[in-house]
Formats: structure tokens, sequence, C-alpha cells
């Protein structure tokens, strides 16, 4: 420690940068004194740092291919790096390109790359244009491919079908639409556009709707055509414009468009619009002036557009007529999925659904034509003249030319200064004022507005409304005490304000009546009269003018018509009775599985159904489906329906009888069946459960055990799926499990078993032996039981107790039994379980075993098709290989004999040099003739032949 202090304090070393690092100079003390404090950690570990550094810079110093190498491995790991991150977007697999949706001959041009773009190049170039968006994976897309080709091969002479997948990610149509469901239909017309189509996906829907697009208004030439308009069941606009001073006269264009707007905003087009040219057709319809529009309705007072007080633009006119239309009839479209369509339509009150095949392609549809003239008839309160002209049009009976189709407007009664006279009135029964009293009240309130300044119009607006007329009621329920009076025949009126607005007052006239006459509902009951109301300037009061109907709501400035309650005329039947129907349109090509579910046969030739749902009273009432849907038939259900005791029958849907056996222990009861089991002269005690019951399954030994018990011929225990079968109310439940017991020739008598009692077989027997005693008979004090018959009866019960006892002591014994045969079978369970799992484990591992051996297989047939090309390439070489070596045979033989002939050759060409100077010799020196031939000599000519020979045969060779 003294040598690293000294070391510290001293300088002049070269050396003494360790001794710095240390802590010499820094923290022990001065320099020299010895201290012996220890350093701070901090500076401890920062030293250990700084010589760290130090060491790795010495050693770089003496050794500087090492910091070379380090430089060099991390410019490799940064670019490793940067390497894989840019390659990590690449990771996602890129979408394959789309193929053509519509094959290459059909007549929709398939823009299948999303080209949006030039489809609104093209869309610019034609009158009317049909963009249908689809996705290639969409199922409704595929299913609605066909219905768009068939309307295409229809309408591609007037209409240009332009297909977009709006799918594709590279496509310009997904790129700027955001569609949330697919497909979409749009419609062009000219510049006016888009008009989406969400009607049924159904080729004669959509041919339907393009034509109308196609062609929005409907010429009217002559009167039978506007009878024919102004009869439909659709609310129709009418306007009156004349041609004759120019070919486009004013406010056409803009009457135009709005019948577009229209079908813009109701793609079901219920609101159909037409034009009149010809002036005295006008005249009918109250439309003097070129440019008018009218709006019929058939029961409330038709419309004039007010030019004067609305803008006359295309938008205003299509949202006057949408507000102001008048339902007679309502198409639903359903589109399958969950939808409170149903239940809104439900809530409004009884409805009335027909089920009829539907084509809108079609010129007439007669049978839509009776269910108007039924409904027509059926709203009818006041005997309208122009609705009696149309039902005469509809039934094609011919009627003298009407002056006017307008209704003709009363005479004007006497206005206060102040007071504007429109009554709405409604007949309200309150309730009676005693449990005791026979008597009911009936009040006649009616609606009456203070006005002052300008006088509301009888044509452009109606009279009051149905906010109106509620606030009446509630105003008027507040202080209906003060409208109890005793049993009189005298009528007492009064008048108050209104609780919500000041400007407002009401008028109620009230009498009192029998409860016995209440039947005024009921046409064939006795009416009682309603007053009609008159008003004057100083008192309002209620005088008996005539008979009168028990009226809803109406929005009507006249008085209500006498009306016969006598008769049974269908004629006005909605305004005698509280159940007014709804009448809604289905139809039954598209929607005959909801038709299936309201009672209508699965199998029929014709595919017509109607039903009444009441949600109120929940009940629903079917026509018999023997019986076909036509007027008679429909009026008599609606009539049965109206009555206050109606004779119909609810409906109940229950399941099939046939597939339950007759012949078991628990009987199986169904909707079809139950009253034949019920009300049998036996004891029955039948069981409600369900399917999604969980406790009621733990019931079914406890009731088989009963069954075996009880003697069939006098007791049957039976059974009832109330989840698939309806009953009667008063035989409904409203908890499951539960048990009701019917008493044999005392079925009113019919007793529900305990809820806080269980279910078992001792509690069940007590409870049937407890309601299943006949009713003691009186005894007869003039001949009291004798001692014997009392021994006897007393003899019977003890054989009744002792048989039960051996019965109780079976049923233990049987009990005891089943505990054993209980814990046997858990044990076996047990066991199978544990087998179960072993075997689950022993198949898990084989499968992994089979999936390797798959995999080894793969590998090998890999291998083995390698190998196998191997092996051809292989033969392949050794033929190529034995196909040379045959080459170079040939070859081969024929340069041998190439070389035997140039050896002969050069041999002959030695031997010719050799003779070549004896010859020379002999010629110096002939011989003489007969001298012998030496071996030497010239060869004879046939040597001179041969060897010519050879040397044409060498240059042949050559």
């Amino acid at each position: 420690m003294s040598e690293c202090g000294g070391r510290g304090g001293g300088g002049g070393s070269s050396s003494s940068d360790d001794a710095e690092d240390e802590g010499g100079g820094g923290g022990g003390g001065p320099a020299g004194s010895g201290s012996l404090s220890p350093a701070p950690a901090g500076a401890t570990s920062a030293g250990r740092l700084r010589r760290g550094l130090r060491g790795a810079s010495l050693m770089a110093r003496g050794r500087p291919e090492l910091l070379c190498g380090a430089l060099a491995l991390g410019c490799a790991l940064l670019l490793a790096v940067k390497f894989t991150c840019s390659r990590a977007k690449d990771v996602i697999i890129p979408a394959k390109p789309p193929v053509s949706f519509f094959s290459l001959r059909s007549p929709v041009l398939d823009l299948f790359q999303g080209q949006l773009d030039y489809a609104e190049h093209i869309r610019r170039d034609s009158e009317v244009v049909l963009l249908f968006f689809y996705a290639p994976w969409c199922g409704q897309s595929i299913a609605a491919r066909a219905e768009i080709e068939q309307a295409a091969s229809r309408l591609s002479d007037q209409v240009l079908f332009v297909a977009i997948n709006c799918w594709w990610n590279q496509g310009r149509c997904r790129k700027q639409k955001h569609f949330f469901y697919f497909p979409v239909i749009y419609l062009y017309h000219r510049s006016f556009g888009p008009i989406e189509y969400k009607g049924p996906m159904s080729a004669v829907y959509i041919e339907k709707f393009v034509r109308r697009v196609m062609k929005p208004l409907l010429y009217i030439p002559s009167q039978s055509e506007l009878l024919d308009f102004l009869s439909n069941y659709e609310p129709g606009v009418l306007g009156y414009f004349e041609f004759s001073g120019s070919p486009q006269p004013p406010g056409y264009l803009t009457f135009f468009t709005s019948a577009l707007h229209s079908l813009k905003k109701d793609y079901l087009g219920t609101v159909r619009f037409g034009v009149i040219t010809n002036k005295h057709l006008a005249k009918l319809v109250s439309l003097v002036h070129s440019g008018s529009v009218y709006l019929h309705r058939h029961f409330n007072t038709s419309l004039v557009f007010p030019r004067k007080v609305i803008n006359y633009t295309a938008e205003n006119i299509c949202k006057w007529a949408l507000e102001n239309r008048e339902t007679l009839l309502r198409w639903l479209w359903p589109h399958g999925g969950k939808s409170l369509l149903l239940n809104n339509e439900l809530k409004k009150g009884p409805a009335l659904f027909l089920f009829i095949p539907f084509n809108p392609l079609a010129e007439s549809h007669p049978l839509i034509d009776e269910i108007t003239e039924v409904a027509l008839e059926y709203n009818n309160c006041h005997g309208d003249q122009v609705v009696e002209r149309l039902l005469q049009h509809l039934r094609r009976v011919d009627a003298p030319v009407l002056e006017s189709l307008a209704p003709e407007v009363p005479a004007r009664l006497p206005d206060p200064p102040l007071i504007t006279a429109s009554p709405c009135c409604n007949t309200v029964v309150l309730p009676q004022w005693h449990s005791i009293s026979r008597t009911h009240n009936v009040c006649e309130l009616c609606v009456n507005q203070t006005t002052g300044g300008i006088k509301p119009s009888s044509v452009s607006m109606p009279q009051c409304s149905f906010f109106e007329m509620a606030a009446a009621l509630d105003s008027f329920y507040l202080k209906e005490q003060t409208f109890y009076h005793v049993a009189s025949d005298s009528i007492e009126c009064s008048n108050f304000l209104s609780s919500y607005s000041p400007f407002s007052y009401y008028t109620a006239c009230c009498r009192t009546m029998n409860r016995s006459m209440m039947g005024f509902i009921d046409s064939e009951q006795e009416v009682f009269e309603t007053p009609a109301i008159a008003f004057s300037s100083l008192e309002k009061k209620c005088e008996v003018d005539s008979l009168s109907s028990v009226p809803h709501i109406e929005e009507n400035q006249f008085l209500f018509p006498e009306v016969d309650m006598d008769s049974t005329n269908f004629t006005g039947l909605s305004c005698r009775t509280n159940k007014t129907l709804n009448i809604y349109l289905l139809d039954s090509n598209l929607f005959w599985l909801y038709a299936e579910r309201l009672g209508a046969p699965s199998v029929t030739h014709v595919k017509e159904f109607a039903a009444i749902v009441d949600v109120k009273e929940e009940s629903h009432y079917i026509l018999d489906p023997k019986q076909a849907l036509m007027k008679f038939t429909l009026e008599s259900f609606i009539q049965n329906f109206s009555v206050l005791y109606s004779p119909l029958k609810r409906h109940l849907i229950g399941s099939d009888s046939a597939q339950f056996p007759s012949q078991h222990l628990i009987t199986e009861v169904t909707t079809d069946t139950f009253w034949e089991v019920v009300l049998q002269k036996q004891d029955v005690l039948l069981l409600y459960y369900a399917q999604w019951c969980g406790f009621c399954p733990s019931l079914n030994h406890v009731f088989i055990q009963l069954a075996r018990l009880l003697p069939p011929d006098t007791f049957t225990v039976a059974r009832i799926d109330v989840a698939q079968n309806d009953l009667p109310w008063e035989f409904m439940v409203d908890r499951l499990p539960t048990v009701l017991f019917f008493p044999c020739n005392r079925k009113d008598l019919s007793v529900k078993y305990p809820e806080d009692l269980p279910i078992t077989l001792p509690n069940l027997l007590k409870f049937i032996l407890h309601h299943s005693d006949r009713a003691p008979a009186p005894q007869n004090l003039a001949n009291p039981p004798t001692k014997e018959c009392l021994q006897s009866e007393a003899t019977l019960q003890q054989g009744h107790i002792s048989h039960l006892e051996r019965e109780i002591q079976k049923l233990r014994a049987e009990i005891s039994a089943l505990h054993q045969a209980q814990v046997q079978v858990e044990a076996q369970l047990a066991s199978a379980r544990r087998d179960e799992h072993r075997l689950l484990r022993q198949q898990q591992t084989l499968e992994k075993q089979h999936s390797l051996l798959r995999l080894h297989s793969e590998q090998l047939r890999a291998l083995y098709e390698q190998k196998t090309s191997e092996l051809e390439e292989v033969a392949r070489r050794l033929q190529e290989l034995a196909d040379a070596s045959e080459n170079l045979l040939t070859e081969n033989t024929w340069l041998k004999i190439l070389v035997a002939t140039m050896e002969r050759k050069l041999k002959d060409k030695d031997a010719a040099e050799t003779l070549a100077p004896l010859k020379e010799a002999r010629s110096d020196h002939p011989e003489p003739a007969g001298a012998p031939h030496l071996p030497g000599s010239t060869p004879p000519s046939n040597v001179s032949a041969t060897l010519t020979s050879e040397r044409n045969n060498e240059n042949r060779t050559d």
C-alpha cells in the first residue's frame, strides 16, 4: 500500500500512468502520506474501465492486425443486420394476379384488374350503364354472376354491363372504393347516378330495375291507362306537361330527374311516376297548368305539389312524394340474415302475409289485382266514389266516364273568427267503474285546433296527424275520472285544453252503455250510436245525427258517413274492428321458407299461402292450404279474423307423430296427439321437457321406473317436447321440467307437481295416489255401514298397503341393485377411460411414427427418382458410347483396308523402281529370242495389266 501511495505522489517517472489509475493522485490523502483509507467504489470501476481501454490500445499498438480484424468483424456484423432488416418485408408472399371472372363470350365487360378509370371513361359514352363490383372470393358475387349474365343477355343492346374486380389490391377500384359488402350494383342514367340496387339478386328483378332506370316515366295517353295507373297498389305521381309549344316543356326535366331520385332513395321502386300530355286527362285529376304534379292517394285526400310553398326541384318533388305517399300493400324483402325487418312490421299490429309467385317482368298480375281489390274494399271506410270507380275498373266492369277522378270537396262549414274546425275523432271505451258494475262509459274524442293567420290548405296537407291524436288520448286519460257518470241515455260533452300545447283543445262526448251491448265490434252484434260533431263560435255540442262505426284514427276532414253495422258487408271493415290488418306481400319463389315456418306445406304444386300473425295476442292463423288463394277466400279469412269471437283456430306447429313408436313405456306426445292422449279415460302424468333442458334427461330413469310400476291399462306416463310442439295457452308452462297430472274423468282438475318437491319415485307415487282418489260418496245416515263392510274395507285397504309395501321393497332391492351396477359401471368406465388414454397415447406415438415413416418414404421416393434419373442419364450416355464405338470400328476397318492398299502400292512402287534400271539395261542389250526370263526381268503383259488395275483401285480408294 505504501508503494501504491508513494507512486501516486511522485512524478517524473514515465511509468507513473498506471499508478495514477490506482488512485495515488486522487483520493487517499496527500501525496506521500501513506494513507490507508480505501478509494470509493465509483472511482474503482471507472479506473478499471480506463485500464481496460489502455490495455486494449497497448495491445493494438503492439499487434495492429487485431485492430483491423475487429473493425472488419464489426462492419460485417452491421452489413448482416442491415441485409436481414431489408429482407424482412419480403417475407409476405405476393398475391396471385387476378383472372377473368366472366367468360370471354359473356356480354358483360369484365375489368378483372380493377380498372375503375377505364370504366368511368366508357360510362360517359353510354346512356345507361350497370357497374357490378365484385370480389372473386365472395360467394354472393359468384352466385350473382349467372344472374347478371342472364340480365345482360337480354339488355346488352341497350345497356352497357361492366363488372369490376374491386378486391385486387393493385387495382384503382380497391384504392378508391371502400365497400363493406359485395356484390354492389350501381346504375347510371347518363350523368345521373349512382343508383344502387339492393333488391334480390335475381335476373328478373335486376332486369326490372334496369328497365325502370331506362324508362323512369310512364306515358299515359288514355283514360283506361290512367285508371290502370291509379288502381295500382303502388302509390303514383302524375305530371302534366304540354309538348305542343316546345319539345321540352318547362319543368319536364326536373320531373324526370325526380323519378330517378325516387329510385335512388327507394330501390324497390314503390312510387311510380307517370306523364300526362292530354289536358282532358289532366282535368280528371285536377291538373290544369302545365308542370303541375299530382300525388294520388286512395283513401286520404290526394295532393297537388305546392309550387308556391316549396321550390320546384327534383329533390323536393321526390321528398314530397315519399313523405305523403299512402301505402296500400307493401312488399317485404328479407335478406336472409339477422334483421329487424319483420319485427318492426309486426309491432305495428296484426299482419296479413300473402306469399304469391311473382314475376316482375309480366305485363299483368291477376292475383295481385284481386288482392288490391280486397285491400281497397277493406279500407274504403267512407264509400268514396273514386275508390268505387277504381274497383269497377279492377273488376273489368264497364262504367260511365267520370268528369273527374278527384274527390269532391263538400260544402264548407261556417268558420268561426279564430277557430278552424278540423276534427279527428277516435272512440274510447273506459274501463268499468266497479267490478260489479254492468255499465261502460264510451266517449268520442275529437281533436280541434285553434289557428291564427294562414289557414291550412285542404289540398297540400292533411288536417290532423297520428301524433295529435296520441297527444289528445294522453290528455284525455289524465282526466278520465271526470267522465264517469251514472247510467243514463243522455250524452254529456266536455272541452279541455291539451297538456302539450295551449293552442289545441279536445272535445269528449260520453254516454253510458250496458256491457251486454258492447259487441259493437262484431258486425253481427247490435251497435250503439256514435255522435257526430258540430261546432259553433260560442259553444261546442255533440248531437246524435247518424249511425256511425267505431273508427280508428282517421286523417280526414269529412264527417263519418252512415255505415250499416248489422250487415256483413266487407267494405270498410278496417274501420269497424280493433284488429285492423296490415297487408304484406312476399314472393314465394324467393321466400317460401318463411311460409313453411308459418305452417305452409313444404311440397306443393302452387306456392300460394296466406297467414295472419298477431304478436300482441301471440298467435297466428293460416288459410287452409286446400283452398285456393282468391278474392272470396281472402275476404272470408279476414272477416273471420275481425269478428269479436273469431271462429279461426290458432295454428299450432308440432313434430311429426309418425316418427315416434306407438308401443312404448313412455308415450311421446305431439301437437296432433295431445288431445287424444290427455283426454283418454285414464290417469295421465305428463312431463314437459325440451332438448336444451340440461336437467330434464336426468329424470328419464325415474319416469321409466314409474311406467313399469303402474298398470298401463289404467295409467299413462307421457312426455312432450314443448320446444318442437305448440300447445293451447291453457296447457303451456313457464319453466322446465314441469309435471302435470290429469285425473281420470276429471281433466278440468289437472294438478301441477309442486316445484319445491324433489322429483323422485316415492314423491311421484304419493302425488299420484293423493290426487287420483275419487271424490268420496256421501254417506247415507239412514243405512250406516255394517261391521262386516267396515272389516272387509279395512282388509282391502290392508291388502293394498301390503301390496304397496311389497312393491316398495322390490323398488328398494332394484335401487340397491342399480347402485351396485352403477359402481361396476363406474369402475368399468374408469378402466375404459384409462384404456382410452393409453390408446390415445399409442395413437399419438403411432401417428408420429407414421409421419416419420411417411417423411422417410417421401425422401426415399425422391432419392429413387433421383437415382432413376441418374441411371437413365448413364444409360443414355452408354448408348451414345456404343454408337460411337460402332462408328469407330467401321472407320477402323476402312483404315485397315486403306493401310493395306497403301502398303501394297508402296511395295509395287519399290518393285517398279527396282525394275526400271534393269529394263533400261536390257533395252541397251537385247536378249535373244527364247531366252528365259530372270526374276528381276520385266514382267509380261498380264502383269502390267494387273498393276494397272491396282492403280485404278488405289485411285478409287483415294
